[in-house]
């Protein structure tokens, strides 16, 4: 039998999935239409979401989008794009969005298994990784595992970039690894920005989400890496 508490989680998640058919920044393709297909935005975003030129950067398993919302803001000059699968989550960063009517902010929905559905070749200049799960048993499933870099090849331009923060030592190390074995470009690698003074230096790297700022009370270093493809 539920108890009150799991109803109310029911309800709440529920009013949040009516919301975000609202925000006209949250995309939500069908299954059908990223399975095997290349969906109608894909490489035209600049043209149908942003209305501009900007460069397109992904924010890649971006949760409730703190992220994707904090660079947004500091770097109006470039469009971000935050991924996930889930919607109560997503439907926090979306609804921000909305309200702080932010034109270089997009919120899409979708399994990153289709990525390469939903973007063209060249169409984006940067992907960020933040506190992606590091998935200890299931190392194929890591966003920067060598099968996702091999999806991220046909959309992210030349001399784009990609960045991964995270906690996880064991993400960390084997990014590093995959970066090593698959003669990827290594620009940066970090294993405690705050210790190193990293973070200061960096405004992209300063921002601090929910999590992070638990991890780094719990006395967890913050490690990162950015590569190119």
């Amino acid at each position: 039998m539920q108890n009150n508490n799991t109803i109310t989680m029911g309800k709440d998640k529920i009013r949040k999935f009516k919301e975000n058919e609202t925000f006209k920044c949250l995309i939500q393709p069908r299954m059908d239409e990223v399975i095997g297909k290349e969906h109608p935005l894909k490489g035209n975003w600049d043209k149908e979401v942003f209305h501009n030129g900007n460069p397109i950067v992904l924010e890649l398993g971006c949760g409730k989008g703190e992220y994707t919302i904090a660079l947004a803001e500091r770097f109006p000059d470039k469009n971000y794009i935050g991924v996930d699968i889930k919607g109560a989550r997503l439907w926090r960063g979306a609804k921000y969005a909305h309200e702080h009517n932010m034109p270089n902010v997009a919120f899409l929905r979708t399994r990153i298994d289709f990525i390469d559905s939903l973007f063209g070749p060249d169409e984006v200049s940067e992907i960020w990784l933040t506190f992606s799960d590091p998935q200890p048993k299931k190392p194929n499933k890591r966003l920067s595992s060598p099968i996702f870099l091999e999806r991220y090849s046909h959309f992210l331009k030349k001399d784009g970039t990609m960045h991964l923060k995270t906690d996880s030592q064991l993400l960390h190390e084997s990014t590093l690894e995959v970066i090593k074995e698959g003669n990827h470009t290594l620009l940066e690698a970090d294993n405690d920005i705050y210790g190193s003074g990293l973070a200061e230096r960096e405004p992209l790297l300063s921002i601090k989400t929910f999590y992070e700022s638990m991890f780094l009370a719990e006395g967890k270093p913050i490690t990162y890496v950015r590569w190119r493809l």
